[in-house]
Parts: structure tokens; C-alpha cells; sequence
């Protein structure tokens, strides 16, 4: 259909909820646009574009869903800054899971299936918003900082492999060009976390919530920072259960009638590198001297497994963190744990 008669039919009609679903790639943004019927279109990937083709729905009432892609979002986040629509950003595993058994794939379906989706549920889902500006460089220095250890990772693979070509004399040469590598992927790391930091120190209020959160044992700079990320600054999670069931440190029953019982279990549909940093924050909170110590080796000591205990530990350390928020004080660590 044309777009200036799709439009122009559009404008008689009564103002009722307008669906869009969008799927993202790097270079386009394929949209399914649902209304008395549904209509298809592909724009560029870029700000400019984005914002000519939506300031038609300016004064419509529009709910909007997109899969959570990574960095292609940044343009569709900046450019749906400047309306006032529902936006939804959906995990592709939460659409995944919701739509059960299907055939076939390719943009323009699911396009469809992401406006689907979210004509049934965005009640039940947690709307969008544009993050400040703090918080949006930090999401991007993060993003880029995870880029860059997986990077280092890889290197550091590789450095055991070199010994293998020994055989073909090749093996210095390439060992010493690896290590020059992952050196300046070291000092990229280390100029992208001192940004973060000079963000967050330039604004009070993320400096005082980083003071406050760094106060729970095993609490580092990096737990801190995607903490501060992932909340938006503790204004879009603000419940520690919500977060706690986010990360994949709630367990959950598994049981049907008497033919199934599981031993209470983590999702795994979290967030896995929230999960990891989690982790090494417990890890870090055991072997230093304090409550959630005490308590580790006390329920170890009463029989429990070690790795239900740790993920215990991970989940006081998300109520603690929000504790000290909601209470604006640093934490007591003479606290009697349950």
C-alpha cells in the first residue's frame, strides 16, 4: 500500500491503540504496523530515517515493541526519545517461549510476531524509557568493555596454542604479537573503566548510591556500576525480589501431581552476566571477614550444598545493596543474618 493513502485512510477513522512491532538488524528496521489491517515496511537503520517515518504517529496512540539487540537499539532509543509512545523492549527468548511451535522465518514475520506479542501482553510487561544521560554511557562503556574481555579472553586461548607450532618455528613470533594484543586491550579496558568512573563521580546522585552499594560486603566497582546500569540509577527496579528473580538467584519449585518433583531450582532464563558478576561478588564476600562469611560457613557446616549456599549469599547481597538505598546508609555489618 502507498504510505500517503495508508495514511490518509487512517485519518477518518476513530483513535484507538495503533501495534508496531520491529525487527531489528544492523543496517534496517523491518516494521509491522498494525491497525484495521496490517501493513509492512522497511526503513534504514538510522536516526534520521527512524524519526520521519514515526512523526506520522506523533499524535497517535501508539504501543511499540522491538527485540533487545544490543547496540543496533541505540538509534531507535535515541530517535523514540522525542515521542510520547508505549515502547516495550522484549527479550527474544520471552517471545521465543510465548509464541510455542512455529514454521518458517524471516524479517517481515517477525515483525508480525513481535507486534503480536505485544498486543496481548503490554500490560504485563515494564514500559520503556529513555535512560539519562549518565546512565546511557555507562550502558554503552559497559557494552564495550564486555566486547573487549571476551576479546582477551580469546587471546589468552590462544597463547597456550603457540606451543604447538614450535615444530614450524612459529611460535615466539606469534606468542610475542599476542601478548602486545591483549597489553593494549588491557589499557583500552582500563581507559573505558576509568570513564565509567569519571561519569558516575560527576554526578551526585550515582556517587552517593555507588558509596552506599560498595559499603555491602563483596561489592566491587564492577558489580556497582551494572547494578547502577541495569536499575537506571534505582528508579526502573526498585523491588530486591525483582531483581533477585531477574539475575537467576530465586529458586523455583518444579513439580507436577506426583509424577514430577524436582528439588527447588534457578531459572535459567536470567540475566547471565549479571549472574556471573553476582558470582565473584559472593565468591569475594566469603573470604572476607563479615556476616555473610559467617553465615556461608555456618550453613555449610549444617550439611547444606556449597553452591545453594553461595547462591543464598548472591541473593542477600541484592536485599542488602537495595537496603542501604531504600535507607540511605552505608551498611552495619554486625547485622544477625536468618
Amino acid at each position: 500500500m502507498n504510505f500517503s493513502n495508508h495514511l490518509l485512510n487512517r485519518k477518518n477513522k476513530v483513535m484507538k491503540n495503533i501495534i508496531i512491532g520491529i525487527d531489528i538488524s544492523k543496517k534496517t528496521l523491518d516494521i509491522c504496523v498494525k491497525e484495521e489491517a496490517i501493513n509492512y515496511f522497511t526503513i534504514e537503520n538510522e536516526i534520521n530515517d527512524i524519526t520521519r517515518f514515526f512523526k506520522r504517529y506523533a499524535k497517535e496512540n501508539v504501543i511499540l515493541a522491538m527485540e533487545n539487540t544490543g547496540r543496533y537499539n541505540w538509534n531507535i532509543f535515541e530517535a523514540l526519545e522525542k515521542f510520547n509512545f508505549k515502547v516495550y523492549v522484549i527479550s527474544a527468548l520471552h517471545i521465543k517461549k510465548s509464541i510455542g511451535l512455529v514454521r518458517g522465518k524471516n524479517d517481515k514475520i517477525d515483525a508480525l510476531r513481535i507486534c503480536s506479542f505485544i498486543e496481548k501482553n503490554y500490560q504485563e510487561n515494564r514500559e520503556w524509557k529513555p535512560s539519562s544521560s549518565s546512565i546511557k554511557k555507562i550502558k554503552i562503556l559497559l557494552t564495550e568493555r564486555a566486547l573487549r574481555i571476551k576479546i582477551k579472553k580469546q587471546l589468552m586461548v590462544q597463547q597456550h596454542d603457540y606451543k604447538l607450532m614450535k615444530g614450524i618455528g612459529l611460535d615466539k613470533e606469534l606468542k610475542n604479537l599476542n601478548i602486545k594484543l591483549i597489553k593494549s586491550i588491557e589499557a583500552q579496558i582500563m581507559i573505558i573503566e576509568n570513564d565509567i568512573e569519571a561519569i558516575i563521580l560527576k554526578n551526585e546522585n550515582l556517587n552517593h548510591q555507588q558509596k552506599l552499594i560498595k559499603s555491602v560486603p563483596g561489592v566491587g566497582q564492577v558489580l556497582s556500576w551494572t547494578l547502577l546500569s541495569k536499575t537506571e540509577g534505582f528508579t526502573v527496579i526498585t523491588d530486591p525480589r525483582k531483581m533477585a528473580c531477574y539475575s537467576g538467584v530465586v529458586p523455583f519449585d518444579f513439580q507436577s501431581g506426583t509424577s514430577l518433583k524436582k528439588r527447588p531450582g534457578v531459572s535459567m532464563l536470567a540475566d547471565k552476566n549479571l549472574k556471573t558478576v553476582l558470582h565473584m561478588a559472593a565468591m569475594s564476600a566469603i573470604r572476607l571477614d563479615n556476616d555473610l562469611r559467617k553465615y556461608y560457613i555456618r550453613k555449610v557446616d549444617e550439611g547444606k550444598n556449597k553452591m545453594s549456599v553461595l547462591n543464598a549469599v548472591r541473593n542477600k547481597i541484592i536485599h542488602r545493596v537495595f537496603a542501604v538505598i531504600k535507607n540511605q546508609t552505608s551498611y552495619q555489618k554486625d547485622l544477625v543474618l536468618s
